[in-house]
């Protein structure tokens, strides 16, 4: 379990990185004209490794100590929300929020013909899905969710 615990915290920041590449490359190419097959391909790696972040992710909601169904596990009181946290809002954003990305995606790639509205639409849904995804990252400065950088 700690291998996929550090997996899922490692990986988070190359979902990151390949959100913050392609909501940059959809603002950029916005003004291009094209809708080429290098965007393609980064919207699609973004979208690929939130999919594998949420494999991971439900893989450990059903193995994790952090996820327990106890008695009073929605209060705040029960080990500061944690239980709350991992249990509800983390994994409901964060399945909204790749629901977002991949249905902006979807749209864009098959029911879009313009290209400005095709990079307008991917600019719109992977910058929402990616400030869903920060609000329910568990942060280490958030001390009672007990996360971490890696």
């Amino acid at each position: 379990m700690s291998a996929l615990i550090h997996a899922h915290s490692g990986l988070r920041w190359v979902a990151l990185l390949l959100l913050i590449i392609a909501i940059f490359n959809a603002l950029k190419s916005q003004s291009s004209g094209k809708y080429e097959k290098k965007d393609k391909m980064i919207n699609l790696f973004a979208m690929v490794m939130l999919h594998i972040q949420l494999v991971i992710g439900l893989v450990l909601y059903f193995i994790s100590y952090k996820v327990k169904f106890v008695e009073g596990w929605m209060s705040s009181d029960v080990a500061g929300g944690m239980y709350r946290f991992y249990g509800l809002e983390h994994i409901l954003g964060m399945v909204i929020a790749i629901a977002i990305v991949t249905m902006g995606r979807s749209k864009a790639e098959k029911k879009l013909k313009g290209t400005r509205d095709k990079h307008r639409r991917i600019l719109i849904s992977y910058t929402i899905g990616l400030i869903i995804i920060l609000a329910m990252i568990p942060w280490p400065f958030r001390e009672a969710l007990r996360g971490a950088w890696f």
